[in-house]
């Protein structure tokens, strides 16, 4: 059974980290959680 979640809004960024961030923080994850989830896409 899938489960409706709401649609996320757009993003305003053009930069892929700057859009990760965007969603990372609109989802409430913690800084530490940010700035792996960076680490991981830089690496």
């Amino acid at each position: 059974m899938k489960t409706a979640t709401a649609p996320l809004p757009p993003l305003r960024s053009v930069k892929v980290l700057d859009q990760l961030r965007e969603r990372i923080r609109y989802l409430h994850y913690s800084l530490p959680t940010e700035q792996a989830y960076v680490h991981w896409v830089r690496a």
